[in-house]
């Protein structure tokens, strides 16, 4: 049986399960230093029918219910026949093009940078959180992973060990239930994967509208913040599995932290993000659609896959847009 943790232990977390200067003083990589050309290489041994998922839902901002959509302040407007506009002339061909703006935390899949999260003033490796800049000039970014994630993917479907086409909303997943989930699909995640925990967030918000509390009384910023929703998420207790495990990048179909948060003390509301991103250095993906993976790994009776996710190469930002998909 899984032992609960105080805010004791998580705030020891950031030193015992430190990976800190484990890839060098200078290292911005992180836990993406444990998927090497053998990982890579046997990954694509997971292939077997060549099938390919995507993990994220269409961003589309004309939707009725951006919220069901997955949706966070997406803004789109197209230049409509540019030839014409520019000549006052018009040809038989003619041009059309895009302004995109969107802010990818939230409710779109996304990749957090290292520089998402800080603890005790420091990002990952001890970078100095004070260098961030209003205008972007993150000393660490999503730029870091250059060459994309292509790893070893295994998925581990909560909702399924549990009988529930998604797991209750404020359910806090244990070790044990990681554990069972393994033993069940007779799958074990090793060093450099990247593990998908499936709880069936996204098939709560398609049924029953967004993951908030009606009855919250949390304060503006933490509304915000999304701390006064209600979802499931991982116990922190599984962080030191999550170390001994040498996870390289994790994502869920949700925010990974359980909501309302574990601990009352707001220090600790989101210490999956705080311990994985700042002393890990564990990428993670929020928010993405583990549903029709989920489908398709039960039917075939297969958890592991060639997972790719590539996120644009932003310099000096926190995130990115992302649409990574399984191929089995």
């Amino acid at each position: 049986m899984s032992t609960p943790v105080s805010t004791t232990d998580v705030e020891q977390y950031f030193t015992t399960l430190s990976n800190w200067g484990r890839w060098g003083e200078h290292d911005r990589r992180g836990a993406l230093n444990l998927i090497t050309d053998a990982v890579r290489k046997a990954a694509a041994g997971s292939v077997r029918s060549g099938t390919a998922v995507s993990l994220a839902r269409d961003l589309d901002p004309s939707s009725p219910d951006p919220l069901h959509s997955g949706l966070s302040d997406v803004h789109r407007s197209t230049d409509v026949r540019e030839v014409v506009k520019a000549t006052g002339e018009t040809f038989r061909w003619d041009a059309f093009a895009d302004h995109v703006a969107l802010a990818p935390h939230g409710g779109n899949a996304h990749l957090d940078g290292f520089a998402h999260y800080s603890w005790d003033g420091s990002y990952y490796n001890g970078v100095n959180a004070a260098e961030t800049t209003v205008d972007g000039g993150a000393p660490l970014s999503v730029s870091d992973a250059v060459d994309g994630i292509v790893t070893r993917g295994v998925l581990l479907d909560i909702a399924g060990l549990l009988g529930v086409e998604s797991v209750e909303r404020g359910y806090a997943i244990t070790v044990d239930d990681i554990l069972a989930a393994e033993k069940r699909q007779g799958v074990t995640v090793r060093a450099g994967d990247a593990l998908l925990i499936h709880s069936g967030n996204a098939a709560a918000i398609l049924k029953d509208g967004p993951l908030r509390r009606e009855d919250s009384t949390a304060s503006s910023y933490a509304r915000e913040m999304g701390l006064d929703a209600s979802q499931t998420g991982l116990d922190a207790a599984v962080l030191p599995w999550i170390r001994e495990r040498d996870v390289a990048v994790m994502g869920a179909d949700g925010t990974h932290d359980v909501q309302p948060p574990q601990f009352d003390d707001f220090d600790f509301a989101r210490p999956i993000h705080s311990v994985c991103l700042v002393a890990m250095g564990v990428w993670l993906m929020d928010n993405l659609d583990l549903t029709q993976l989920a489908a398709v790994c039960a039917e075939r009776e297969q958890w592991d896959f060639l997972f790719t996710a590539l996120p644009w190469r932003f310099v000096g930002t926190t995130s990115s847009p992302l649409n990574p998909v399984a191929v089995l």
